[in-house]
């Protein structure tokens, strides 16, 4: 049988309060990353209702800005999936792929895949709302 010393205790009580920071800590960043990356989503989803709208009064593509919206997606669809948002992160990766080659994607599979811009922004900003709670 092993003796607990008082110093032993001591020690084991440092150690708890230790673990105990860090975890609050941790859950402090989870917050953190989680609420950065949706507001993320919100600044790329402005963006990029900004080019379509010069798309739709100029009617001239610009591939290089296509080719940039299509990385902003592409890397937020990363970091939601790394934070277990899934299901914006599923959206965020097909506007990614959208953006990288508009043609590749038919009308009826952009609608079932509810990628709309202002779809896209309203559940960020009601995930957001969760998480601020």
């Amino acid at each position: 049988m092993v003796a607990i010393t008082e110093i032993g205790l001591r020690e084991l009580f440092r150690h708890l309060g230790q673990w105990l920071t860090n975890l609050r800590r941790a859950g402090a960043n989870r917050k953190k990353e989680s609420t950065d990356a949706l507001r993320s989503v919100i600044v790329a989803s402005r963006e990029t209702t900004v080019y379509v709208r010069h798309l739709n009064e100029t009617g001239l593509q610009d591939h290089q800005e296509e080719a940039r919206l299509s990385t902003i997606w592409t890397k937020l669809s990363f970091r939601l999936s790394d934070i277990g948002l899934t299901k914006l992160a599923k959206r965020c990766d097909i506007k990614g792929r959208y953006w990288s080659n508009p043609a590749q994607f038919d009308h009826t599979f952009l609608e079932k895949a509810d990628v709309g811009l202002e779809k896209i922004e309203k559940l960020a900003r009601q995930i957001l709302v969760e998480t601020e709670d």
